[in-house]
């Protein structure tokens, strides 16, 4: 073997590489978590805007309560902690009924 030779990958490094392409695909759904979450928002503003111009309630507690359940059992199904998937409904939605009140009080 000569010096010119390229050393055989470690198992160091291989793991450096497996990181790297898992942190990668990690970014990439961050990536597309973010763009949904702006499609999400702009579909709820709407729906702010409509409810703004009817009068009607900032908030639906019994369609939130839907909400909740149907996530609850989609994160079952995923495998996801169904608790987790309902912190973060009720923090998304807390923020939607922000945007819905603002819209009703013309801001």
């Amino acid at each position: 073997m000569s010096d010119d030779a390229p050393a055989e990958p470690t198992r160091a490094d291989e793991a450096r590489a497996e990181l790297l392409r898992l942190r990668a695909s990690i970014d990439n759904i961050d990536a597309a978590l973010i763009f949904l979450l702006a499609e999400r928002f702009r579909a709820t503003q709407q729906v702010g805007l409509l409810k703004a111009t009817h009068r009607m309630p900032a908030s639906d507690p019994g369609r939130e309560e839907q909400q909740v359940a149907r996530l609850r059992a989609l994160a079952e199904d995923a495998h996801l902690d169904p608790e987790f998937a309902e912190k973060w409904f009720n923090f998304v939605v807390a923020e939607v009924i922000r945007h819905h009140t603002e819209a009703a009080e013309g801001r």
